[in-house]
């Protein structure tokens, strides 16, 4: 295994990340945005929250490549779940750094697959579609284009009204008791279960993984029941507001029995109203563009508008 003491041919130092690395990699991811989209589209939060991952350990997974002591290229393959599956990561603006990460983190990927028993390593990696250098990187090792993913956005101008659920749904704030978290969590769960991606998790490590994240917030978790039987799930979360003042939807879910009744709709217009009386600008939230459900004919139905795509590219190793 690469334990981070070797590096690629020239005049470069690697090591394992750091913490207080977050600001001097976030000055790199933000240069290899805006080199595609003109724009940076992580803020130094995203990338301590990335560093903190529980997914991650840092110490076997996660690369920094220095050139004179400043931060050239970053990588690293997160585990997802027990079945092979891992996000992996990339960026890097010098091209013998990026050929360099692209082995480490494949190789990395299969040895976490190994690690679990699992009979194959799948990676998967979000590149924006202008992205042409990370797409032909991708195409090189194998990768193909599997799914895209849009990213919405509602404008807040003034006060949203909070929408009246219909006779028999009432919408709660979950944090109120433990008991409605455990029932937003199986909500969760079973609602997402048929999604492109998705990681089964138990309560505990669900828990974990919110409360690793800088901008997450339990008073943003909102249950819907139908006739007292919980049916719907939203959790918000301040991701969006350091650079752009707005809201985030995390995770929208509503059981499949109880779908076709209005809940996402219910749930999505009192996000709307609670980031409005927040002063934020906006709401956002992303979409799978093949989604089991109609998710994303929803939420264009309710306001909302796409400003941005992900591309997630995947190969079995």
């Amino acid at each position: 295994m690469n334990e981070g003491t070797t590096a690629p041919e020239g005049p470069y130092e690697v090591r394992r990340p750091e913490a207080d690395d977050a600001g001097a990699i976030h000055a790199l991811v933000a240069a290899c945005d805006t080199e595609v989209l003109g724009h940076p589209d992580m803020t130094p939060d995203d990338v301590a929250d990335e560093l903190a991952d529980p997914a991650l350990d840092r110490s076997r997974d996660a690369w920094v490549v220095l050139r004179d002591g400043d931060v050239t290229g970053w990588g690293y393959a997160r585990r997802q779940g027990d079945g092979g599956e891992c996000d992996i990561e990339v960026c890097s603006l010098d091209p013998r750094v990026a050929a360099w990460l692209w082995d480490v983190v494949l190789e990395r990927s299969r040895e976490i697959a190994a690690e679990v028993g699992a009979p194959r390593a799948v990676a998967a990696i979000g590149i924006y579609p202008q992205d042409a250098r990370k797409r032909e990187l991708a195409e090189r090792h194998g990768f193909a284009a599997e799914r895209s993913f849009h990213r919405l956005r509602a404008d807040h101008t003034g006060a949203v009204d909070a929408p009246r659920p219909p006779d028999g749904v009432e919408v709660r704030r979950a944090a109120e008791a433990e008991d409605l978290v455990r029932a937003a969590h199986q909500v969760h769960q079973k609602g997402f279960a048929e999604h492109f991606g998705f990681v089964a998790r138990d309560y505990a490590a669900w828990r974990a993984d919110f409360d690793a994240s800088s901008t997450h917030d339990w008073e943003q978790l909102l249950l819907a029941t139908v006739d007292g039987v919980p049916a719907g799930m939203l959790l918000g979360s301040d991701m969006f507001v350091s650079d752009e003042n707005s809201g985030y939807v995390r995770v929208l879910a509503v059981l499949p029995e109880f779908r076709g009744r209005g809940l996402g709709r219910l749930l999505l217009r009192h996000a709307f109203a609670a980031d409005a009386a927040r002063g934020r600008a906006g709401t956002y939230l992303h979409v799978d563009s093949e989604n089991t459900s109609p998710a994303l004919d929803l939420y264009l139905s309710a306001g909302m508008r796409p400003v941005l795509t992900i591309d997630v590219w995947r190969r079995a190793l």
